[in-house]
């Protein structure tokens, strides 16, 4: 059977298929328009691609959550998506709950942003403004630094991903935050401002 550039609409379908938990598909949408940020200021031609990547990253954590990133490649395999698309979602567990290394830089990207993404958010959920509009780098890194806050987000694997890259990690969160600005409404972070 032949397979055709998936579109961010099937991409949508398929993860609304498999994830009903809505702080899922809010993150999903994060980690999307993280990804579609850096495919935009690195000057990526596929950028589509980054952002259905992105998407679709926990396509399978909430029904297979002992089995993530595993399961991911049979459900997309079943969907006929391309392989390249397969490798990248099962790569950005690496080292965690998969084997698969992240080799190209999109995938580099994800393993570094994807827990991120939940620590800005839950930093924004805490200013008076519960927005992630006036956010800025200085607050997410004071965050950083107390483990107690946000502790299921892995700042080894952040900073992990930051060396990968061989970029900044604090333009790293910066623009990831800029990122997740694009999408604030989108996220349930526009708060009131």
């Amino acid at each position: 059977m032949e397979q055709n550039t998936p579109t961010r609409e099937q991409a949508f379908d398929l993860l609304s298929k498999y994830t009903k938990n809505g702080s899922l598909i809010i993150h999903a949408l994060s980690v999307e328009a993280v990804m579609l940020h850096f495919a935009d200021i690195l000057g990526e031609p596929e950028k589509e691609k980054w952002g259905i990547i992105g998407l679709l990253h926990d396509i399978d954590y909430e029904m297979y959550p002992d089995q993530h990133c595993l399961k991911a490649r049979e459900i997309l395999l079943e969907h006929n998506w391309p392989e390249d698309y397969i490798h990248a979602v099962e790569s950005h567990g690496w080292g965690i709950c998969s084997n698969v290394d992240p080799v190209h830089r999109m995938e580099k990207i994800l393993f570094t942003i994807d827990e991120l993404t939940g620590l800005i958010a839950a930093t924004a959920m805490l200013r008076p403004s519960k927005s992630i509009l006036d956010l800025e780098l200085k607050s997410v890194k004071k965050k950083w630094k107390q483990k107690s806050f946000a502790a299921g987000v892995n700042r080894e694997v952040i900073e992990q991903g930051s060396k990968m890259l061989d970029m900044d990690l604090d333009y790293i969160i910066a623009e990831t935050i800029k990122g997740m600005q694009k999408a604030a409404e989108n996220i349930g972070l526009k708060g009131e401002l």
